[in-house]
């Protein structure tokens, strides 16, 4: 249930490890002012900023154009909603409270209540203590409307962003929420959080708090036209509680926050509950009417996902995302379906396909060279999966933001060669090749396997290598070609296991390491691997994230996204590009010249899509229809008690 959809993408990524990774593939500057001199100057802020502060209205940097406080933020237009918009359209205002929904979580486990830190396993479902400044509207793609603020400054030149923060606002333990708080966040994050924070919200210079309830945001980076709502998706958290503790180190504490929910209960490693608020300050606020409906949310975590589809169908979990299409095809047959007890929905995907692959290690020096990659990329056969395994229910995954208008398809426009020619020389030297400048996408490969294998091989011989014995080894070193693949999931051994033994063929020594979720953690922070299961989440709108996926800083980070360790100056130019974009054209245009690098690098193995959400539930939900068009929004569901009740009868007298 996530609390919008840019603070969902963030969380998304710096939990990007547990985002359902076992789900899918075995079918998510420094500041001036540190925190504590925030906390010790909150006084000389207020004061010295209060000539600032006209009424509703607030003046740019010369104090010549009076800038209007409005109601809500859209990336490239104006807010489909007015100002007095009751509440968002696709909910029910009188949806009942109450009752319990309880999820699986398979294939992991957790030892923190803090996400925003490196440190530890985050548990599940977290961001829903948290409240933002503002909120999305899932149907809309790029708006946001006031949360914790209830008013927003934009400088027309974007330099700055003020909010107004509501005087009504609290943490759940009763103090209140003001702009210090909010300072405080920043600089915590950027400070002492996950590096993400660092590069996400790079483009911010400082956070001042210009009374104690108004604060502005200056920025150092003026082309971002997403920057402004990323920082109104900035969570909140309460600086009285974290100041005099240690921020880094993994808490299994019920800490406070401002959302609609607190935790009421942890089970390390096994079980988190979250409970409705029913104080909650924000109940009655537009963008929360008819939401936050129930009263009990669970994650019961099981890590074995077979005894976890069992305790669907005894009823011990009753939400389930199913991602395994030999379930999905022919597993409901179990009574509580037959008798209609158990429903299945399924939603078609408007985002952008999630890309997830094998990423190759660039640290190791096996996997420099592109015709390596790219014949390892051969060997595996997702013909042969889909039939055999999925049920011919997927697609090959080809792009980077596939599903989209951002997808990179045919020639290289003028458009995109304009952006590309400037590093001309460094791309063909990469890549091994000008392909990328004269060869269509998608790639054309055999669809054979024996015709891919024997592709695959010549490549190999190009690069250097010979078979000796039935064993693959360099010319110049004698070394053979070993590889390892390290997961945390044992259930997606049936998709390695025919890839591995395709490279086999060709002479390549492979292995298959199964860790637990701990050590494979810490071998992924240490970046001690060969090929690992990664993914990369898009939204309709990238942006400020990119820089963790592909970018040259990002590539030794700790824990960053960028697990390929990709650092090549032309990505760095796009990405920054891409952040910039100062239209939906432009945007579309950049997107589709970096696909079209990182496609022909072959920097990693692509996996697949259905393109489409699958899902079953205990037929006690109520949901608003349609679905929102931007996302399911399970936050304006609701519980029906009187058929949960029967459900629970039922259980008991079996």
């Amino acid at each position: 249930m996530p609390r919008g959809l840019f603070f969902a993408k963030t969380l998304l990524l710096i939990s990007g490890l547990l985002f359902n990774v076992s789900v899918l593939a075995s079918e998510s500057t420094v500041s001036k002012a540190s925190a504590a001199e925030t906390a010790s100057n909150s006084d000389a802020f207020e004061t010295t900023s209060s000539t600032n502060v006209v009424g509703d209205l607030n003046s740019d940097a010369n104090n010549v154009v009076p800038v209007e406080t409005v109601h809500g933020l859209s990336l490239y237009d104006s807010p489909e909603l007015p100002a007095d918009f009751p509440y968002f359209p696709h909910v029910n205002p009188q949806a009942p409270k109450g009752g319990t929904i309880t999820h699986t979580a398979v294939g992991s486990s957790f030892d923190s209540t803090n996400p925003f830190i490196i440190r530890g396993t985050p548990v599940t479902g977290i961001s829903q203590i948290y409240d933002t400044l503002m909120a999305s509207n899932p149907n809309e793609p790029f708006s946001l409307y006031g949360l914790l603020a209830e008013g927003v400054r934009l400088d027309p030149d974007r330099q700055w962003i003020e909010f107004d923060l509501r005087p009504e606002a609290r943490f759940q333990d009763g103090e209140p929420v003001t702009a210090y708080d909010v300072v405080f966040s920043l600089n915590l994050l950027r400070e002492e959080g996950n590096p993400f924070y660092a590069s996400y919200y790079a483009g911010v210079e400082e956070a001042i708090a210009l009374n104690e309830h108004q604060v502005r945001f200056t920025f150092n980076d003026t082309d971002s036209r997403e920057l402004p709502l990323i920082v109104a998706q900035l969570p909140i958290l309460p600086r009285h509680y974290w100041e005099p503790r240690d921020f880094t180190s993994p808490t299994l504490v019920a800490h406070p926050g401002s959302g609609p929910y607190r935790i009421s209960e942890v089970d390390p490693g096994r079980r988190i509950v979250y409970q409705r608020d029913e104080n909650y300050w924000g109940k009655d606020l537009p963008v929360n009417v008819g939401r936050y409906n129930i009263d009990r949310i669970i994650y019961d975590y099981y890590r074995d996902r077979d005894i976890a589809w069992e305790a669907f169908k005894a009823g011990l979990t009753d939400f389930r995302t199913d991602a395994r299409a030999a379930t999905w095809a022919i597993g409901y047959n179990f009574p509580a379906y037959e008798e209609g007890l158990v429903k299945r929905l399924t939603v078609p995907d408007v985002n952008p396909s999630l890309m997830q692959a094998f990423v190759f290690n660039l640290r190791k020096e096996k996997f420099q060279d592109p015709r390596v990659r790219e014949a390892l990329s051969l060997t595996f056969d997702f013909p042969w999966l889909n039939t055999n395994i999925f049920y011919g229910t997927y697609q090959r995954t080809e792009s980077f933001f596939q599903n989209s208008e951002m997808e990179a398809t045919g020639l290289p426009s003028e458009e995109e060669l304009a952006l590309l020619e400037p590093f001309r020389e460094e791309l063909i030297a990469s890549h091994g090749s000008d392909r990328l400048f004269t060869e269509p996408l998608p790639i054309e490969q055999p669809t054979d396997l024996r015709e891919r294998l024997r592709k695959a091989l010549d490549l190999l011989r190009e690069a250097g290598y010979r078979v000796e014995d039935g064993v693959l080894v360099n010319q110049d070193t004698g070394r053979p070609l070993s590889l390892e693949v390290l997961l945390y999931d044992s259930g997606l051994e049936r998709v390695v296991q025919p890839m591995l033994r395709n490279m086999a063929r060709l002479g390549v020594q492979t292995s298959l390491r199964i860790v637990d979720i701990n050590q494979y953690l810490n071998r992924q922070r240490n970046y001690d691997y060969d090929i690992v299961i990664s993914h990369f989440p898009q939204s309709n709108n990238p942006g400020n994230e990119q820089r963790d996926f592909w970018t040259s800083a990002a590539a030794e980070a700790p824990q960053s996204r960028n697990r390929m360790a990709l650092a090549h100056p032309a990505v760095d130019a796009l990405v920054e590009e891409i952040i910039s974009a100062d239209g939906r054209e432009e945007l579309d245009t950049v997107t589709r010249a970096l696909d079209r690098v990182l496609r022909w690098g072959f920097y990693v193995i692509p996996h697949y899509h259905s393109g489409e959400t699958r899902i079953a539930i205990w037929d006690k939900f109520g949901y608003p229809e349609p679905f929102p068009a931007y996302a399911m929004d399970l936050d304006a569901w609701w519980v029906d008690t009187d058929r949960e009740a029967a459900l629970q009868r039922r259980q008991r007298g079996r």
